[in-house]
């Protein structure tokens, strides 16, 4: 079939980390470590989002994440959730590798609630200070192509700016921004928070993004594993139709058959 990439051939890359699903789900704000583990088997992620500070991932008296979601079977990528300085930040992802050897990390600094916005000169400072130590920085950031391209030529591996605050459910509030931070990035960009539902996951692919980071959405739905599935369709439809190339918007009607030589 001409001009059809085989799904299989289909993958993206990070910081030498290669990738067939195009989902990253989180792995926080469930009824249960059972609940999350069924709900990630569900979405075909690869790679989940850890939030350093509020999971338990080193005390062995209490249940941790790692004997419901094998680290040998996903990439874990441990995040600054709950982090509001810089320097907490930084710290967190230090003690992280620290724990876990964790390298590939993904960096967040908040604004106050009750928007939560990054706040990028906090940001700016913590991935440089990473980035300085070694780490391979995935940032969440603001849906600035200015801040999302200082950050790659900083050496970011990837650009994660946001559809819409943290949990909001919102769905892409300015795709113009990040259809112009996606054209002009050189690093993966994932949209990254306020996915509320699969329709919203579709477009953030047709908009050419090489993956979508959520969570909320699945957890917080009324049936979680049924939404992991929903989004895991999603966001491979949403890539299809990307690679397929929509048609062309007409504000006048084409008639899918000809007018010309009707049988009369």
């Amino acid at each position: 079939m001409d001009g059809y990439q085989n799904q299989a051939d289909d993958t993206w890359e990070v910081a030498g980390h290669r990738f067939r699903s195009r989902l990253v789900v989180g792995t926080g704000r469930y009824k249960s470590l059972e609940e999350t583990a069924a709900a990630i088997e569900a979405s075909g992620a690869e790679m989940v989002t850890v939030a350093v500070r509020r999971v338990n991932l080193s005390d062995s008296s209490a249940p941790m994440l790692q004997d419901f979601v094998d680290p040998k079977r996903y990439t874990y990528l441990p995040n600054t959730a709950g982090c509001h300085t810089a320097q907490d930040a930084v710290r967190t992802l230090r003690l992280a590798r620290e724990a876990g050897g964790w390298n590939l990390v993904k960096l967040e600094v908040l604004g106050p609630p009750p928007f939560l916005y990054p706040d990028m000169p906090a940001t700016f400072e913590a991935a440089q200070a990473l980035i300085r130590d070694g780490f391979q920085v995935m940032v969440y950031c603001a849906d600035d192509p200015l801040a999302a391209k200082r950050l790659e030529e900083m050496g970011c591996v990837a650009v994660m700016p946001l559809g819409a605050p943290i949990g909001s459910g919102m769905g892409l509030t300015n795709p113009f921004m990040l259809r112009s931070i996606i054209e002009q990035a050189k690093v993966p960009v994932l949209v990254d928070a306020g996915i509320g539902t699969a329709s919203e996951a579709a477009a953030a692919m047709e908009l050419g993004c090489d993956a979508v980071l959520l969570n909320s959405a699945i957890a917080h739905a009324k049936d979680p594993v049924r939404m992991a599935q929903a989004m895991k369709a999603a966001v491979e439809a949403g890539r299809h139709a990307h690679l397929a190339g929509r048609m062309p918007r007409n504000y006048n009607a084409d008639p899918s058959s000809p007018l010309s030589g009707l049988i009369r």
